[in-house]
């Protein structure tokens, strides 16, 4: 028999290429041909088990003709075979089994002397059953007890082969179904193109401006102070200078440092150990850390506390920091963006934020204008939000016909881009499809007067008047209608069926 060390030298090349499931077919027939100096054969067959059936994936020996690599054997048919899975154990076959009903595997598709040496050895990984492996032999005298032990120890490797690559698929199948998860996200939330495509084609010339001048800084890794009104898209606009820059493909990481507790500012930004305050179960690695080699927004950057700023300050500088309760510096390389709609030069003179930090941040100042001051942009803007909206709600779509479009651009819009998200999603909840008219709009800024106290004399409704009275009024807008998007439960707040019952309590009919 061949040395010990040809034996070691084949069983680690396979269990090599078994760890690499792109080398399936590779693993299998390396397998086969190194079990023929253990186990002579002269057909051995890797079979795949697919329900109550078994299928040829590999095949080797004289006997391996094209015939073989067609073949499949169903397990009711032979019992033997099943049994060897059932025990998982390897079998080999004797004289009786081939004169039984039984037969061979492989009667009809090769022509082997009754009583031939035959063996079946099952290929299992934990709990699942993956097939077997199958040697023929025409000679008239079975496998000795010592080759059947070998081929269990082959099955094994071939087994593990056969899960690796199962496991490889299943990883590569959930790895796209990521990637397409995170493109309908990207295209829900407003891709990175989206964000850059709304000042590449904007048509107002002082925005057409304010691109050029960001596509100029965004290749370099200089800080950029953002200002403008709120929600004039000083977000977007961040969005945009990432994407034109060598960055695009790292992180783009936003905070709002007004929305933060000014005791745990620093610990969002700068990250944390175990143990570092009450409440520190855990590290944390902070916001500069998950944008390292990306971009970070500071917006309302004009919020930070003194404590944090001075850090902000070092990193800009440095490039280094020391998590909150650690006594290691941390180095990182990430571009800051910062934005704010209030003063920095009156919140320096007030006390209220560092001269230091402003001039580090104020290298390049980029002031995007209010949406009054670009009216062109207006409409561009709002058939994108609705097309948005469309995409991520499933209703819709909407339209806006031209005397729409002209009160859009006649509006103020004190609130910029958000108030005009905000006043088109309240009209897409009024009309749920089609045509938006002009009277779904009020103007930006009016607030109803209160209406004037009754007089104390005045009868007092009762609250089931005062509900029917409400319902009929949403009937009456809502043309009698309760189902649907749009509808009187929907405007309500309520399941159709609720509002159906309070109405049959109340007395309430459709118009």
């Amino acid at each position: 028999m061949p040395d010990i060390v040809d034996y070691t030298a084949d069983l680690r090349e396979i269990a090599r290429l078994a760890g690499h499931p792109d080398s399936l077919d590779d693993v299998l027939g390396r397998a086969l041909d190194s079990l023929a100096a253990l186990v002579p054969y002269d057909l051995a067959a890797v079979l795949e088990l697919h329900g109550d059936e078994l299928s040829v994936r590999a095949a080797r020996g004289p006997l391996a003709r094209p015939e073989v690599h067609r073949h499949r054997i169903t397990l009711r048919r032979y019992p033997t075979v099943r049994r060897a899975l059932e025990t998982r154990q390897p079998i080999a076959m004797l004289e009786h089994h081939h004169a039984s009903d039984e037969g061979d595997p492989y009667d009809g598709v090769l022509d082997l002397p009754a009583g031939h040496a035959c063996m079946v050895v099952p290929l299992f990984a934990g709990d699942r059953t993956l097939g077997v492996i199958t040697l023929d032999r025409g000679v008239c005298r079975p496998y000795a007890p010592e080759m059947v032990g070998l081929a269990g120890v082959y099955g094994q490797i071939v087994a593990l082969a056969f899960l690796h690559a199962e496991q490889a698929r299943l990883l590569d199948r959930y790895r796209l179904r990521l990637q397409e998860h995170s493109r309908l996200l990207a295209e829900e939330a407003g891709r990175p193109t989206d964000a850059t495509a709304r000042f590449e084609h904007s048509r107002s010339p002082v925005v057409q401006r304010l691109a050029r001048q960001a596509r100029q800084v965004a290749v370099t890794d200089t800080p950029v102070l953002l200002l403008g009104e709120t929600g004039a898209g000083k977000e977007v606009l961040a969005q945009a200078l990432h994407d034109w820059s060598r960055r695009r493909d790292q992180p783009f990481v936003k905070i709002n440092c007004a929305a933060l507790p000014e005791n745990l500012v620093e610990s969002e930004l700068f990250g944390h150990v175990k143990g570092a305050f009450s409440g520190a179960t855990g590290a944390r690695p902070g916001r500069f850390l998950t944008a390292n080699g990306g971009t970070l927004l500071l917006d309302e950057v004009g919020d930070l506390p003194a404590g944090a700023q001075a850090k902000l300050l070092r990193v800009l500088q440095e490039g280094t920091f020391e998590p909150v309760g650690a006594d290691q510096t941390v180095r990182v390389d990430v571009r800051i963006l910062a934005a704010t709609n209030v003063d920095l030069a009156a919140a320096v003179r007030d006390g209220r934020f560092r001269e230091d930090l402003l001039y580090r941040l104020d290298v390049f100042p980029l002031r995007l204008p209010p949406l009054r001051d670009r009216p062109e942009d207006v409409v561009p803007i709002a058939e994108d939000v609705l097309r948005g909206l469309a995409l991520r709600t499933g209703r819709g779509p909407w339209t806006l016909p031209r005397a729409t479009a002209e009160r859009l651009r006649a509006l103020p819009w004190p609130g910029n881009v958000r108030q005009l998200v905000n006043a088109l999603e309240r009209a897409t909840i009024l009309q749920p499809e089609g045509d938006l008219e002009p009277s779904l709009f009020e103007a930006p800024g009016n607030v109803r007067r209160a209406a004037p106290p009754p007089p104390e004399d005045a009868p007092v409704r009762t609250l089931d008047e005062v509900q029917r009275l409400h319902i009929e009024a949403v009937l009456t807008r809502t043309n009698g209608r309760v189902y649907g998007p749009g509808g009187a439960a929907d405007l309500l707040g309520l399941k159709p069926t609720t509002l159906q019952s309070r109405m049959q309590k109340l007395g309430v009919r459709r118009a």
